[in-house]
């Protein structure tokens, strides 16, 4: 009798500990993927700023360059494919035509000095300028946090563990491939 108890004591003792592996294991995942999807607001929210000064930028720059409708519409049409991307391929995307669309706009400043030197500009530009870099800076942070969370969903036993509960592996928020070639710029002015 007492030979029965041990064995189902021991029985309990093997199912709490395996159970409270699988909080634990749980609980982990809930917060790797917390810390991924706070990250990503991060990033949201930088694009949401860069999207909030675009319209400012362009409207005085519209007052100086106002034959460059080209150029204009390209960064509007842009803006709005990012505010509505659904998915991080989708923003990823959309955010490496804005910054294509945007150096294109930077060569098209280059060719009106009183736009450069002019006060509201420049004001929108910094701010601009420190939006990419803490874009910049919520991708990496995005992407690193991503890392760990996968890492996890892939090892064992984690694997394991996220197969049966529902975790899936996450996006990493990458550049558009075509983001690596230099934009090309023409104002029809090389005599062609």
């Amino acid at each position: 009798m007492k030979k029965g108890y041990m064995i189902i004591g021991i029985i309990v003792a093997v199912v709490v500990i395996l159970g409270v592996m699988l909080m634990s294991s749980y609980n982990n995942f809930v917060n790797l993927e917390e810390n991924v999807d706070q990250s990503y607001a991060q990033i949201e929210n930088q694009l949401q700023r860069r999207l909030d000064l675009i319209p400012n930028l362009v409207n005085t720059v519209k007052g100086y360059a106002s034959h460059e409708k080209e150029v204009i519409a390209s960064i509007s049409d842009a803006r709005a494919r990012l505010a509505g991307a659904n998915t991080v391929e989708e923003e990823a995307t959309a955010n490496a035509e804005l910054t294509g669309a945007l150096s294109r706009l930077l060569v098209v400043v280059e060719n009106y000095p009183n736009l450069k030197a002019d006060q509201q500009f420049t004001q929108l530009m910094d701010e601009l300028s420190g939006t990419e870099n803490r874009i910049s800076v919520a991708r990496k942070d995005y992407n690193d946090q991503v890392a760990v969370y996968n890492k996890k969903v892939k090892q064992f036993p984690g694997a394991l563990i996220a197969g049966m509960t529902g975790f899936d592996q996450k996006e990493y928020f990458t550049a558009d491939p075509k983001a690596a070639e230099a934009p090309q710029v023409d104002f029809g002015g090389n005599g062609e």
